[in-house]
């Protein structure tokens, strides 16, 4: 048995079987490893080098080191960002999409995302195009194109079962993260309001932007609110805007994310599901 600071080895994703678990634990020097479920495996006393993260992105399985005792019951509190993480699309895109601009916004969305635009102009920008697109195209996005990420159903119940609150952040629009909110019963949310005139977009966004700065105080007030200390809080993102919220968390977990999220994050899943972050907890 390793000693209780040592950290386990955790192989994840939907291509994960108990024989890689197996082969990977040999290589590792690692006890056999302990199913956690049909898709996941934790590994005790493994030893950490750098051939395990080739080895796993080889065969699509994510890995993270996992400190031992980390538990999912002492988390106070879950951030997670909305387009392309807690849902597959970004919103603004799709909105692009009813008004013939959807390359163009899309191109500025991931130059945002990786850092290589200011958040605030790359958003003013792409809200511009929107000018004059009927607000009945929200609710169509809404309808017809948004849809969940995998297994983010399963981790908002688990953490809704253990009384780990919910913080849905987003640079996106009030429209939709009002309704995620009832939807999947969160308890906060923070984001952008488009203004609408006779029924249109005007192009403009109504009040203070929300960009990296605003999620990581939305952050740190209700972490205050609730009393957590920085190990009991998790944020998750996807984009350069989550930056500076995931930073504020004790445990950050970049999903399917742009090389500079990964780069800083405690933590980054490329092949499970959102669900997968309960594996990365005892």
């Amino acid at each position: 048995m390793p000693p209780a600071s040592a950290p386990n080895l955790v192989v994840q994703g939907p291509e994960a079987s108990a024989d890689l678990a197996a082969e990977l634990a040999a290589q590792c020097g690692a006890a056999a490893p302990v199913p956690l479920t049909g898709s996941a495996w934790r590994l005790r006393g493994a030893t950490r080098g750098d051939g395990v993260a080739d080895w796993c992105a080889a065969r699509r399985l994510d890995h993270a080191w996992v400190p031992e005792g980390r538990r999912l019951g002492d988390l106070r509190l879950l951030a997670l960002d909305m387009d392309s993480t807690l849902i597959t699309i970004e919103c603004i895109d799709e909105l692009g999409d009813y008004c013939n601009v959807k390359n163009r916004i899309s191109a500025i969305t991931a130059q945002a995302m990786r850092g290589e635009l200011d958040y605030p102009e790359s958003l003013r920008r792409r809200v511009a195009l929107l000018a004059g697109l009927p607000e009945d195209a929200m609710q169509e996005v809404y309808d017809e194109k948004l849809r969940l990420s995998p297994g983010a159903e399963a981790l908002v119940a688990e953490c809704k079962r253990r009384g780990i609150k919910l913080l849905l952040v987003s640079g996106g629009f009030t429209f939709f993260t009002r309704r995620l909110k009832e939807r999947l019963g969160l308890d906060d949310t923070i984001s952008n309001v488009l203004e609408i005139e006779n029924g249109k977009l005007t192009g403009r966004v109504l009040g203070g932007i929300v960009d990296a700065q605003a999620k990581a105080a939305k952050f740190r007030q209700m972490a205050r609110r609730l009393g957590a200390a920085r190990g009991q809080t998790v944020a998750i993102g996807d984009g350069a805007n989550d930056l500076k919220m995931m930073a504020e968390a004790g445990t950050s977990i970049a999903w399917r994310a742009k090389p500079v999220v990964r780069a800083q994050a405690t933590h980054a899943l490329d092949y499970s599901g959102l669900d997968g972050v309960l594996n990365l907890f005892e």
